[in-house]
């Protein structure tokens, strides 16, 4: 017998990388990692290569069932290495790697939530053609046809992952019509990485079949309408016994460079999305708060009722790369309570 393998992975894209795939045939059962071997790819039409030298090697990471396709059909995402076998350098996962290896005994755990916009002909869905629908307000977690658009394919992207076995955790309308959420999580850095990097592969193959795109653009509608983000909810095995390391980590993401070392790295395009409104704070400002959405972190309520818990990093953008900010605030937050003896 033999089956379809769908071979996912991120390409070279600037500002904001691309996901790419392309399908191969195996013969036998599927049988997990080990039984993938390496592939190979073109890497000058990927922005990963010259022409001259454009081979680059597709190394599987990841494997869940393939629920486009079903039967024994798998998704494969893989990681991007030159020739020598060495990580190629869009290949951002490697050095999470490291950085979740060293401070795997403290158990960061992360929970991130995808926002995203769906278009069509032009314009986002549910935007009459040349003109702009009712103020945001209504469309938040609503419900009816004049205020949802685009469930249909929120519900079939919902079905493809569980079927897929991702740690998706929930999904809600948002503030503008055709902007959706999905949440992935509480997991380790780098299994929601990987589980948010298939979802979002779901997400652009489930909306090809509705004729629909889906972006991560972080303010697809310039004006008076909130951005798109990526809210990154984090926590350590500390932070979920006690309060003061919720405050220690807190207060690492403001130390120093440390907020602009972690904006740069947020996403393309943040200052347009991190102005101070909709539910931002600026984004060379650096501030936490209790239930405060305006700020750049936030404690939810219960975390300072329950004297344990989590904290929110209200700023990354929906185009993050999520093995970058999982490193990033895996870094900055575990070294912190290590050196306050918090762990």
């Amino acid at each position: 017998m033999t089956f379809k393998a769908e071979y996912i992975w991120i390409d070279g894209t600037q500002p904001t990388a691309k996901l790419r795939s392309k399908t191969k045939i195996i013969a036998g059962e599927p049988a997990g990692l080990e039984s993938l071997g390496i592939w190979g790819f073109d890497g000058s039409s990927t922005n990963q290569a010259e022409g001259h030298s454009s081979d680059r090697v597709l190394k599987p990471v990841f494997t869940c069932p393939d629920p486009i396709r079903g039967g024994d059909d798998i998704l494969v995402l893989c990681e991007v290495l030159n020739i020598d076998m060495t990580p190629h350098e869009s290949n951002t996962r490697a050095a999470l790697t490291e950085v979740s290896d060293k401070f795997a005994a403290q158990e960061p755990i992360f929970g991130i939530e995808q926002e995203y916009t769906f278009f069509q002909d032009g314009y986002p869905l549910g935007f009459p053609k040349g003109g702009f629908p009712a103020p945001q307000g209504g469309y938040y977690c609503g419900v009816g046809a004049d205020e949802i658009f685009g469930r249909e394919v929120v519900e079939a992207h919902l079905e493809n992952c569980l079927a897929a076995g991702l740690a998706i955790s929930g999904i809600n309308a948002e503030v503008m019509p055709g902007q959706w959420e999905f949440q992935v999580g509480p997991v380790s850095p780098l299994e929601v990485s990987d589980h948010l990097w298939v979802a979002r592969w779901l997400l652009y193959r489930t909306a090809e079949d509705f004729g629909v795109s889906a972006t991560l653009d972080p303010k697809p509608v310039k004006g008076d309408w909130n951005g798109a983000g990526a809210h990154t909810n984090f926590s350590t095995k500390a932070m979920r016994e006690g309060y003061d390391a919720i405050i220690t980590a807190c207060e690492s993401l403001g130390e120093g460079s440390k907020p602009l070392d972690h904006v740069k790295h947020y996403g393309a395009g943040i200052d347009d999305r991190l102005t101070g409104l909709h539910e931002t704070a600026p984004w060379n400002e650096y501030s936490y708060g209790v239930s405060n959405r305006g700020a750049s972190v936030r404690i939810p309520w219960q975390v300072e009722q329950d004297g344990k818990g989590y904290i929110e990093d209200r700023r990354p953008n929906a185009n993050v790369d999520p093995y970058l900010v999982t490193r990033l605030i895996v870094d900055t937050c575990c070294s912190a309570l290590e050196k306050a003896g918090q762990v």
